[in-house]
This record gives structure tokens, C-alpha cells and sequence, in this order.
């Protein structure tokens, strides 16, 4: 079963009101189970092709369906105007290829109002496992860069998290520097990876992978880094990795 709704986030203004789409396992209104909660962002791409940027979404109910993983699914629509997406799944300020131009960094509003708005607000609806140990992130692209961030940044609230073919690109000095004076704590578990198809630059950003989980693993995480041969930047390619990420995470 997945709930959707409409809600506006007004730390993060936009005209339009944006999807908040709740996945609830088969079994959620026969018992009396609290369950883990996964967290992801890009949420309009997470579910139904018809809601998806590109006509293909992650298909993540069929995966939860077909896996009966006892998982409570939280996603959140991105802000849909213009490039403000960038804006709010960007930890620190930086220019963008034109027309883009300077992006201000809103990941930390956009962390601060997931831990501290969304999270109790869940825990206090659904029957959940409400601790860090049960509480997880995922993402991809910029979305991906915001789960390394979420887990390092925000680690006294999630334990595990999912960076598929994250945007390393962007202030990977202030990433670095994050990740050195980050508290991780033991037994955090992060998911990295990227195809060899996605980008003009893949040499940098294949490295940039594993510079980024040599230096989690460094900081004290438990991390698995893959290169997916062939894969594209796309919902598609994502959609093929739910099993490998989904299985480490849990």
C-alpha cells in the first residue's frame, strides 16, 4: 500500500505543493509490528512511472512486494520548479554549468527539516522503529550526494544509507573535510556506487568513488563500493541495483 499526499515544506518555499508518498508493507493493518523506516529522496521517481521525470521510476513496490522486506518506505518529492532541486539537495554553495549559474547549498534546511519535521511526524502516525539503528537513507545523483551527507552529517539519526551514482562533483574539498571531522558511529553501513556509462568524466568520477568510501571506511563506516559496467545515469539502471543495496543495508 503507498499513501501520497500533498505537503509543502516552508523552510524549502515553492508555488507548488509537492508528493510525500508513504509505502506500508502488505501486512501493516493485520498486526501490531513496528517497523524499519527508509528514508528516500526524488520521491516522485521512487514509485510510478506516471509520476517520474523521465517515464520510469525505481519500481521500489514491486521490489517490496516481491521481497516482503518488513520496511516502512518514506519519499519525498523533490521541489519541482525550475533547478531548484539542485538548491535543496546540495550541501554547500557552488556554481553550476550554465544556465544554471550559483547554486545556494539548502541540504542542511533540507536535512534539519527531515529529522526534525518529517521523522517525528512518521514516527508519530506509523508504527515504527523509531531509533538510529532502524533508520535509513537513500538516494541518487544529487540525491545520492545527500544520503552520504545525511549519514555522515546527521549520523546520531541514521545508521545506513544508499548513494547510487552520487554527484561527487560538487565542493568534493568541503566533502572531504565532512567526512575527516564527522562523528560516525560504530557499525554505520553506506551503499556507493556508480556506472561506467553515466558521465563525459568517468575517470574522476569513478575515482571519486572510491576515494569516498576509502575515507568513510577511514572515518569508522562499514562500506561497499561497486562500479556497475555498462550502467547509465538513469531510474533504469538505479532500479537493476535494489536488490545488491537493499540486501547490504539490511
Amino acid at each position: 500500500m503507498i499513501r501520497v499526499t500533498k505537503i509543502r515544506i516552508p523552510a524549502l518555499p515553492t508555488e507548488k505543493p509537492r508528493r510525500l508518498y508513504v509505502y506500508l508493507p502488505k501486512d501493516y493493518g493485520r498486526t501490531d509490528t513496528r517497523y524499519p523506516v527508509l528514508y528516500m529522496f526524488d520521491g516522485h521517481n521512487v514509485f510510478y512511472d506516471s509520476h517520474a521525470t523521465y517515464g520510469k521510476s525505481w519500481g521500489m513496490k514491486e521490489y517490496l512486494d516481491r521481497a516482503k522486506l518488513p520496511l516502512i518506505l518514506v519519499a519525498v518529492e523533490c521541489n519541482p520548479e525550475g533547478f531548484r532541486r539542485l538548491f535543496e539537495y546540495s550541501p554547500w554553495d557552488f556554481c553550476a554549468p550554465k544556465p544554471i549559474g550559483a547554486v545556494e547549498g539548502l541540504g542542511r534546511v533540507t536535512m534539519d527539516w527531515f529529522t526534525t519535521v518529517l521523522k517525528p511526524e512518521i514516527d508519530r502516525t506509523y508504527r515504527t522503529l523509531p531509533d538510529r539503528e532502524h533508520t535509513l537513507i537513500a538516494g541518487s545523483s544529487m540525491g545520492g550526494l545527500m544520503s552520504i551527507y545525511a549519514i555522515t552529517a546527521y549520523n546520531h539519526v541514521f545508521s545506513r544509507a544508499a548513494a547510487l551514482s552520487p554527484s561527487l562533483w560538487v565542493s568534493p574539498s568541503k566533502m572531504k573535510e565532512l567526512i575527516r571531522t564527522a562523528p560516525i558511529a560504530p557499525g554505520t553501513r553506506i551503499y556507493l556506487d556508480m556506472g561506467t556509462d553515466e558521465i563525459f568524466k568517468r575517470r574522476f568520477a569513478l575515482s571519486g568513488i572510491f576515494e569516498t568510501a576509502k575515507a568513510l571506511s577511514k572515518a569508522g563506516a562499514d562500506v561497499a563500493a561497486a562500479v556497475i559496467p555498462g550502467a547509465k545515469h538513469r531510474e533504469a539502471d538505479w532500479e537493476k541495483r535494489i536488490p545488491v543495496f537493499m540486501r547490504y543495508l539490511f
